[in-house]
């Protein structure tokens, strides 16, 4: 911030310098052209005085050579005199003789013999004068006895204009480097509370204490910001105690009971008549799913508790291990689960996230497979050229873990809506609480990737995960999650 600060101020004195130093340097440019203009002309109008009175005294051959020298030696130039015929009277330095032929034909004599005085200017493109030439009639009265043309060095004039840019230049930039001093002073009294702010921010954001921030200095809106944030903080410090409390209080008071009404249920067995068992299974059923239920609301409460570090995790020895565990329950079934896809290596999860996806992924697959099907998981490492669709975009290479099965599947709105919580797909067999694929999801996103649905192959439901791959990934922190196994 205090960079982005920093280069505002100085962008913006920068161009209040450009907009005024610019016109300045242009306006003593051509206030320096037409003082050298005017001292010219008066030069040319003075040596054209003379010549008059030289020629009208009859002295002008003698005279004027001397006084063409005389003055070309004062102001460091050329001066020519020529008669009415654009004849040479007098030059301070030597012509040519086709230059001499042709003296007549110089614009600013040509003009000069006309009656008129002139002044050939050409500057630089930055307004100094490059080269100077004025021409003035000599005249008795109304009748015209010759021209007088004076060129004049404007080297120093030239090099003054450039001093002056230069002074200009200068003079910007020691501005611009007060305005940075200053401008830094400021921004860093402006960012301080900002960036101390964003610290706790973020240490709030990955888990840690919500400790208030104790801002006395910096404008007077940081300080209104750093006390709203300290309110925010308390309370949800506060939100959270009371989230904590309600989690350990519920997992004693649901559960116990709940465990004890079972017992009583299994008690009443075999007191009660075989028409009515139907009914006792029933209620058995429904408090058994009651309780899956409280411990999925549990567990999703206990998501967002503290932090914990992302570590890297073998894939393929939990996929074997999870393939190990599952097996024998899915042969009870009479369904295959079966491995596919080469070594995966490594990726970058919250410790237990893998375990419990696959284990989210494998009952759900086991609930609609029918019997003589089979079930596979399957890994695939994906390259970042190799991106295809994903809800989450990845800025290195991934690994995708599938489960896919032959059962029903399942439509594109139940695909979208099947990791909402409590949301159960209206075929969907009985047992299940809505809450696995939600905490799968969750589980998804604390380790930095996304669980995602889709038709399999064989028709039936492809559910897999990405995760980054622990080649390139990054350690973050993430939030802790309990083991929660099988909630389908």
């Amino acid at each position: 911030m205090t960079r982005r600060l920093l280069l505002s101020y100085l962008t913006l004195a920068a161009l209040v310098l450009l907009c005024l130093e610019i016109p300045l340097g242009y306006v003593y440019s051509g206030a320096e052209r037409e003082r050298v203009v005017n001292l010219a002309k008066d030069e040319a109008e003075s040596v054209s005085a003379y010549a008059s009175l030289s020629l009208l005294m009859g002295s002008g051959a003698q005279d004027l050579p001397a006084r063409a020298a005389h003055c070309a030696q004062r102001i460091g130039g050329k001066v020519l005199i020529v008669d009415a015929n654009g004849a040479l009277l007098a030059s301070s330095h030597p012509l040519t003789a086709e230059e001499a032929r042709n003296l007549a034909a110089w614009p600013g004599i040509a003009a000069a013999l006309q009656g008129a005085a002139t002044a050939d200017v050409r500057t630089s493109t930055i307004g100094g004068v490059q080269y100077l030439a004025a021409s003035a009639p000599v005249r008795h009265g109304t009748e015209s006895q010759g021209a007088v043309r004076i060129t004049v060095p404007t080297e120093m004039v030239h090099e003054r204009v450039h001093h002056v840019w230069l002074l200009l230049l200068a003079g910007g930039v020691a501005v611009l480097a007060a305005v940075a001093v200053v401008g830094f002073a400021i921004a860093s009294w402006t960012g301080r509370p900002i960036r101390e702010l964003e610290r706790a921010t973020r240490e709030l954001a990955t888990g840690g204490a919500a400790a208030p921030v104790a801002i006395d200095d910096g404008p007077p809106e940081v300080r209104s910001l750093a006390a709203t944030f300290n309110h925010t903080a308390a309370r949800l410090e506060h939100l959270l105690s009371s989230q904590r409390a309600f989690a350990g209080e519920a997992s004693h008071q649901l559960k116990t009971p709940l465990a004890a009404l079972r017992l009583r249920l299994e008690n009443l067995e075999t007191h009660i008549a075989l028409q009515a068992r139907g009914s006792l299974g029933a209620a058995m059923t429904e408090t058994d799913r009651l309780a899956r239920m409280v411990e999925g609301l549990l567990a999703m409460a206990r998501l967002d508790e503290k932090a914990a570090e992302r570590e890297r995790v073998d894939l393929d020895a939990v996929r074997a291990e999870r393939h190990h565990a599952w097996r024998p329950l899915y042969e009870r079934h009479g369904v295959r689960l079966a491995l596919a896809g080469a070594p995966a290596g490594e990726v970058i999860a919250v410790p237990g996230a893998v375990e419990q996806i696959l284990d989210n992924f494998l009952s759900n697959a086991l609930r609609v497979s029918p019997a003589g099907t089979t079930v596979f998981i399957d890994v695939r490492r994906i390259a970042q050229h190799e991106r295809r669709f994903t809800a989450r975009q990845f800025g290195q290479p991934f690994v995708e873990v599938h489960v896919m099965d032959e059962g029903p599947g399942m439509t594109e709105e139940q695909r979208r809506r099947a990791f909402d919580r409590f949301w159960r797909a209206p075929d969907a067999p009985k047992g299940g609480t809505g809450l696995g694929l939600a905490l799968v999801q969750r589980l998804a996103h604390a380790s930095g990737g996304e669980a995602l649905l889709r038709t399999a192959p064989l028709g039936g439901l492809d559910a897999f995960v990405r995760l980054p791959a622990a080649s390139t990934a990054k350690h973050r922190p993430a939030r802790e999650l309990q083991t929660v196994r099988g909630q389908g």
